[in-house]
């Protein structure tokens, strides 16, 4: 209906579709005879990411764009701007004619129109004071990830670069919460791929918000827990101009790539207007494959899942956190750990597990004359980010879908997952084989063709229960797609209840209930 709605407008417009300039993606049929030395081209560090992952270090992907092909469609196009090593493309402003003829070129493999509508990011609230609530927050969206046993262990993600693409770091040249990193010269690069020039220290507060959340500190607290880590700090945003933020993040992507990035906070998603919910697969978007494309380089991608749980009318994950190698990270609440509303659900379109795992929606952030309370899927991406620094400084031989697969495995519901939880928290302690280790808490029993879910007498009358832990649950089908999933609150030993004759065969019921998890199979 959205589509058609567009159409009408559009046949009422009085510019005829010939002079309506457009955004498109030129893609190019090779790259024949362009030289390369990636041993000028990369940062040291880059080379020896690639060596770790065995990723070749002259492969074409990473050879530049043809010049004479680029020149050729310069010739044509009203301008071009950001061109694309990976995809061996450029992007150009074209009218429809033009876009025809540069088309028909013999080196021109496809162009591609750009969608219609910017990123979003997530909407900011403040408080002018430092409450009470305010400080457990703070203390709590570092500790319920395990940042105390980080600290313990002398582990703050030294010797990891971290790049973090957003709208903009006001403030982070000056404020206090950034001085330690400023003071270590841990701001290696930065540029604005918005406006073309290196300082980054403008634009939306977003980005220094975010960052905070990946390595601010204070005096007394930490806002994040990556405070040794090294930082690539990219402005991919801009709400003037609607199209090129999509090309921004890709050109942000090899350029991270380039100078050497181990990890990539991108608190941004693309969403409604600009796709259908069904095309959240990891497929359709450039942005989606540049993130697989990031990880096959031996970069880990951590992308907020998104806001949009409550819009009826979206409500799942956006793009490029549904690409398969991004670790999409969505948001709970700090007083209960469950799903906070607006974090936007799993799976993908092609049933694939998102979010992959969860952190506080709810946060403490460098505002710009203290710290302030925010709220966003945008800020429990980066508190994962930074915490994965630190897990790979713990073992930097892991290559970055091996840590992806060990931040999920160091969730606290795992090996239980849903759609709106992942695999839960990621906890330090599994880093260091320190896991609490709870034993059975519930049992599965048969009766009357029913099964049903008891829960331990001793856990639920024990002080340290205090019917403060939920019961997850979910039914799985046989294909491991769930069919749904629950959260309960625990008040009797009996639970709840399933009549085996309304599930199919083969389908299985996994519960997880104070650190253990256990299933029944029908």
């Amino acid at each position: 209906m959205k589509r058609i709605i567009t159409l009408l407008l559009l046949l009422a417009v009085t510019v005829s579709w010939a002079d309506a300039q457009g955004k498109y993606w030129v893609f190019f049929t090779d790259k024949d005879g362009v030289s390369f030395n990636p041993y000028e081209y990369f940062d040291k560090k880059a080379i020896e990411r690639r060596i770790k992952h065995g990723v070749d270090i002259d492969d074409i992907s990473d050879y530049p764009v043809k010049k004479s092909y680029l020149e050729g469609v310069k010739n044509l196009a009203d301008s071009v701007s950001h061109h694309s090593r990976w995809f061996n493309a450029v992007a150009t402003y074209a009218d429809q004619q033009t876009i025809e003829t540069i088309g028909n070129l013999a080196y021109v493999k496809k162009t591609v129109p750009f969608p219609e509508r910017n990123m979003q990011l997530a909407e900011v609230k403040y408080d002018t004071t430092q409450s009470f609530e305010n400080n457990k927050i703070l203390k709590d969206q570092t500790k319920k990830l395990g940042g105390k046993v980080f600290k313990e262990h002398n582990i703050d993600g030294s010797g990891i670069r971290v790049a973090v693409f957003d709208g903009g770091f006001p403030g982070v040249d000056e404020i206090p919460v950034f001085e330690h990193i400023r003071d270590d010269n841990r701001i290696l690069k930065t540029y604005d791929f918005a406006k073309n020039k290196e300082t980054v220290y403008h634009g939306s507060k977003h980005g220094r918000m975010v960052l905070s959340s990946i390595a601010g500190k204070t005096d007394s607290a930490r806002l994040g827990m990556a405070t040794g880590a090294e930082f690539l700090l990219a402005r991919t945003e801009i709400k003037r101009e609607p199209f090129s933020e999509e090309e921004n993040w890709l050109a942000a992507m090899e350029w991270a790539d380039k100078h050497g990035a181990d990890i990539i906070n991108s608190s941004l998603g693309y969403v409604y207007h600009r796709y259908f919910p069904e095309e959240m697969d990891g497929e359709h978007s450039l942005v989606a494959k540049a993130a697989d494309k990031a990880a096959s380089k031996g970069m880990l991608v951590v992308n907020a899942a998104g806001n949009d749980g409550a819009d009826v009318q979206w409500k799942v994950i956006g793009t490029p956190a549904d690409a398969d190698s991004v670790l999409a990270v969505g948001g709970v609440r700090p007083n209960t750990g469950y799903h906070i509303s607006f974090s936007s659900y799993g799976p993908t379109a092609d049933k694939r597990l998102k979010p992959n795992v969860s952190a506080f929606g709810q946060v403490i952030v460098a505002g710009e004359d203290g710290l302030k309370q925010s709220y966003g899927t945008s800020f429990a991406s980066p508190l994962v980010a930074g915490f994965a620094a630190c897990a790979l400084q713990t073992n930097e031989d892991l290559k970055a879908m091996e840590l992806f697969e060990e931040i999920e495995k160091s969730g606290h519901l795992h090996p239980y997952f849903d759609y709106a939880h992942g695999y839960g928290m990621p906890q330090a302690a599994y880093f260091f084989d320190e896991e609490e280790n709870t034993g059975k808490t519930f049992s599965f029993k048969e009766e009357e063709g029913q099964v049903i879910v008891e829960v331990d007498e001793e856990i639920l009358e024990s002080e340290a229960y205090m019917k403060r832990f939920m019961l997850y649950y979910n039914l799985q089908k046989p294909n491991g797609v769930l069919d749904e999933y629950y959260v309960l609150s625990v008040n009797q030993e009996e639970v709840f209840s399933i009549d085996k004759a309304d599930v199919s065969e083969g389908m299985k019921l996994n519960v997880h209930y104070v650190g253990h998890t256990g299933t029944y199979e029908f």
